[in-house]
């Protein structure tokens, strides 16, 4: 059956295919089966409406023959027309456009049930799985870029503290927090999603002073990296990205976040309070669950591991880069003092010696020796920032997985068990007091507890399945992360050419000033 296609649009506005009045019948089909995001139908629809008729093949062939759409879809007129069609042949008679137009009264309402029942037909994109999560490493870095700075110029009553400026690529903001904003922030996310990957915060450490010596620059520099880490890793959440909490920490201006943030949270509660899934996730798990669950912890387990190993190596050529940078620095200092030294050749040295000459010339030497050293530290930095730093935001996820699965083997199963059991002794108390003729009034409270724990424990059994069915979204989500291997891997390599490139071309302007102090063999030639 084929609905009669037409090349170009039509305009049955102006001139309808029928003179008669048009049914309310024929308006309550037309906004069930129509498109929701245009006013036509598709011919997909039409022809499951046709279906509904219960007429002969034939018949539906004439009926679709007789109606025109553009690019596959039905303006209301053709529908109408169909519909006064589908009646005409319903009441035996011939489908034929030439009785619609001698029709002057109510066009003829066709049986095709409620209208109600029909939006069933409309064609609709097959909804999503909530349980599968469709993101990629780009769609979530894409989310928003967080920069944390320092600014250590702020002073308390007392005491120096720090404070952060907090910079949303996303909404365009800066704020200011401290570290206790992010405490509080991050206590109030953990009881928000109790069920999801929290990364933890970078210790708080007691500071007499602030930026009073190299140990307290270098921690306080770490924890601003592992704030950043953080608030990266939030904004960047497929779900904590898009609730008011976050909004509120980047966005917030005001005097009090700390009680901003708690107030916030008091509004909405914890996710299962919200989630529109969460009291029928059980029916979006899969059967085998716990087995999954089971075999891909231990793979992000494995995963973890190679990491942590990945990030110590890592450490430690950033840590060598700059003492080279040092060695590099003081190498040059040791030429430069030698050069400088005014002590005159006793007359036990030969007439024929260099070294006078030689030494004046070992000064000059300093200067790229102090170049080398700036390029080796460079080098560090650029290990330190592009590598070292992007495999610490991987293993603050993966540890914060870590986390996230011992909450729910401990809290969630572990207060499951607990009322089970709790609920086992109420019973049988309550078969004791059965058997035993006790007060009606202590019976009855012994019944109202059970009623209580039975709800109890139906409320904790759809929190555990929603728990898994966090866990599940949120293992695909540390999966979804495993690309940025490749991003590491990349930002080593290009480290390394950079680096060897801008030090190989300070040695090779070194090299030519060798041959003036060596007399044409730049120091290469074999001595022994």
């Amino acid at each position: 059956m084929t609905v009669r296609t037409m090349a170009g649009g039509i305009n049955e506005g102006v001139v309808p295919p029928f003179l008669g009045s048009v049914p309310a019948y024929y308006r309550e089909v037309y906004e069930a089966v129509r498109c929701r995001t245009d006013e036509r139908v598709q011919v997909e629809v039409f022809q499951r409406l046709l279906q509904r008729s219960d007429l002969s093949k034939a018949l539906l062939v004439q009926i679709a023959e007789h109606v025109d759409c553009t690019d596959g879809f039905l303006s209301k007129l053709s529908l109408y027309k169909a519909l006064a069609l589908i009646a005409l042949a319903q009441q035996g008679k011939q489908p034929s456009p030439k009785l619609l137009e001698n029709c002057i009264q109510e066009l003829p309402k066709p049986q095709l049930g409620e209208p109600k029942d029909l939006s069933a037909l409309r064609m609709q994109p097959a909804e999503d799985d909530p349980l599968t999560l469709s993101q990629t490493l780009d769609h979530l870095i894409a989310r928003d870029l967080v920069q944390v700075e320092l600014i250590p110029e702020k002073k308390g009553l007392f005491l120096k503290h720090v404070e952060y400026q907090v910079t949303s690529q996303r909404y365009k903001m800066s704020v200011y927090r401290r570290y206790s904003d992010f405490d509080v922030f991050h206590e109030v996310l953990l009881q928000r999603f109790a069920y999801r990957m929290v990364p933890a915060l970078p210790p708080k450490r007691m500071l007499k002073g602030v930026l009073t010596s190299i140990s307290e620059r270098e921690f306080i520099e770490g924890r601003r990296r592992g704030l950043d880490r953080f608030i990266n890793l939030v904004a960047r959440h497929p779900f904590f990205s898009e609730d008011e909490l976050v909004k509120t920490f980047l966005t917030f201006s005001g005097s009090d976040v700390q009680t901003k943030l708690r107030d916030t949270y008091k509004k909405t509660g914890d996710e299962f309070m919200t989630n529109r899934v969460a009291t029928l996730a059980k029916e979006y798990l899969p059967a085998d669950i716990q087995a999954q669950f089971s075999t891909s912890r231990e793979l992000i387990r494995s995963i973890h591991c190679s990491f942590n190993k990945l990030r110590d190596r890592a450490e430690k050529m950033a840590e060598r880069s700059k003492e080279n940078a040092t060695d590099l620095l003081l190498f040059g200092r040791e030429l430069s003092a030698l050069g400088s030294d005014p002590t005159s050749l006793p007359p036990l040295a030969s007439s024929q010696s260099t070294w006078g000459t030689l030494r004046q010339s070992l000064k000059s030497l300093s200067v790229e020796f102090a170049v080398l050293s700036d390029k080796a530290a460079q080098q560090g930095r650029r290990e330190e920032d592009d590598v070292v730093e992007k495999l610490s935001l991987f293993l603050d996820l993966l540890q914060s997985y870590r986390d996230l699965c011992e909450r729910h083997e401990k809290g969630v199963l572990h207060e499951h068990h607990r009322a089970l059991h709790k609920y086992g002794v109420m019973k049988r108390q309550m078969m004791s007091a059965t058997a035993q003729p006790r007060e009606q009034a202590s019976v009855e409270q012994l019944e109202s507890r059970i009623v209580q724990q039975e709800n109890a424990i139906q409320t904790m059994e759809l929190r555990n399945y929603f728990s898994l069915f966090c866990l599940h979204q949120e293992t695909q989500l540390i999966f979804a992360y495993l690309p940025i291997t490749s991003h590491i891997l990349g930002s080593f390599v290009n480290s390394q050419v950079q680096g060897h490139r801008e030090m190989g071309q300070v040695w090779n302007e070194l090299q030519p000033k060798l041959g003036c102090l060596f007399s044409g063999n730049n120091g290469l030639k074999p001595f022994i």
